[in-house]
């Protein structure tokens, strides 16, 4: 995937920006496609720091229309009581201050969908201009970081080697995890 926008960025050189905030846009509001492909993408093409400004810009933009879609069209479901998880109830309940630190600390958490929180904060209570703020203040270490493992795992560096093998371990963690835990 990521060599087929970089061919769309070299062919479209005008507007590659565009392009790239348009499929940061996509993703955000599909909210279950990682986004990481486009960073490496927006890396390879851009350099480290344009690049990362870019995904940032793109994955800022993309959430708040995500958000106003979502709110338009999801609302109701708000009303519902379809979400018991008790972070999600509060998420959905939350305003001001409250709603601004719940975006923001979730948007920190590496573990978290994106799209979920964007999802749940748009049929709740949080208004557009706390949840522009807390989210795209939120992006900017998480997406600093994926930035940063992206570009040492591209270019193979001791770095990237060390993140590599720190994710092959959890994985198998985790599948040893899921394997042996369903047999009782």
């Amino acid at each position: 995937m990521k060599e087929q926008i970089i061919a769309l960025f070299h062919t479209y050189e005008n507007i590659a920006y565009l392009i790239s905030i348009a499929i940061n846009i996509f993703i955000s509001i599909l909210g279950v496609v990682p986004s990481f492909f486009l960073t490496a993408a927006n890396l390879t093409v851009f350099g480290f720091w344009k690049g990362t400004f870019l995904s940032f810009a793109g994955e800022a933009i993309g959430a708040i229309v995500s958000f106003l879609l979502y709110r338009k069209g999801f609302r109701k479901i708000s009303e519902k009581k379809l979400f018991s998880h008790p972070k999600a109830r509060r998420l959905l309940e939350a305003k001001g201050l409250e709603a601004f630190f719940l975006v923001l600390s979730l948007r920190l958490l590496p573990f978290v969908p994106s799209g979920v929180v964007t999802f749940v904060a748009a049929i709740g209570k949080t208004s557009l201009w706390i949840f522009m703020i807390a989210s795209s203040m939120g992006k900017i270490p998480a997406l600093l970081l994926e930035a940063y493992s992206v570009y040492h795992v591209m270019n193979w560096t001791w770095q990237g080697k060390v993140i590599s093998t720190f994710l092959s371990i959890l994985l198998l963690l985790f599948t040893w995890k899921k394997t042996n835990g369903n047999k009782d």
